[in-house]
């Protein structure tokens, strides 16, 4: 979804090249029916669009069932820190500043498409890996969160980042791993997405998210279940 052409037109070449089947919309408003319709494996957004903008989109695809677990990345040319950080606590997956680099771009759709089918979705019930806690159960084989078996929402990349805790319960993580683990690259030096979705991830299953119970931090290093 991008309202310049030749960036639009350029994006959809590197995707179509790397085999990825593409759908392209000239602004927000019509990347929201386009979504709404298609219900794509995974949107690539501008931000700054006339019409409706990336938030707009963000938020709208978020409350549509169809859509609002659908991963999410935000393309900008503006890389001021507090768009990045409105972005990923909007629950955006990952973001890229313009101009970026056609291989980075890969490798975070890469990271982010693996995770999805490593864990497809399949019959409901207490399987191989689901995990109880407090009045919490978390379920990977229908990549679902419950609390007192009501459903909760939960992102991609919450999704992603809980399974990581999940599987290494006690264990100090910094969030160069954490990164590793949750999104398959390394963490760049000014990238703070790991702290914000962690301050997500308290907000859906801490009581009082200032004093956690489940995910603790390990001051000056990072965080551990």
């Amino acid at each position: 979804i991008e309202d310049n052409q030749q960036m639009r037109e350029n994006t959809s070449e590197i995707l179509e090249l790397a085999n990825y089947n593409v759908h392209t919309a000239p602004n927000g408003k019509a990347g929201v029916d386009l979504a709404i319709k298609e219900v794509p494996d995974l949107i690539i957004c501008d931000i700054m669009m006339p019409v409706l903008d990336g938030y707009g989109v963000l938020h709208l695809l978020s409350k549509n069932e169809e859509t609002d677990s659908v991963p999410f990345i935000f393309l900008t040319a503006k890389a001021e820190r507090s768009d990045f950080r409105k972005g990923m606590e909007m629950g955006a997956d990952d973001y890229l500043p313009k101009p970026f680099n056609p291989r980075e771009l890969l490798a975070r759709i890469n990271a982010i498409m693996r995770r999805q089918i490593s864990t497809p979705p399949s019959a409901p019930g207490l399987g191989a890996g689901t995990m109880a806690f407090g009045d919490f159960v978390f379920n990977p084989s229908t990549r679902s969160l419950s609390k007192n078996g009501v459903n909760i929402t939960i992102t991609s990349g919450e999704y992603a980042l809980l399974k990581v805790f999940i599987d290494h319960p006690r264990q100090p993580l910094s969030r160069d791993r954490l990164m590793q683990l949750a999104r398959g690259r390394e963490l760049d030096v000014f990238d703070r997405s790991i702290d914000v979705q962690v301050s997500r991830l308290r907000r859906l299953i801490e009581a009082d998210p200032a004093h956690p119970r489940y995910l603790q931090t390990m001051w000056g290093f990072g965080y551990v279940f």
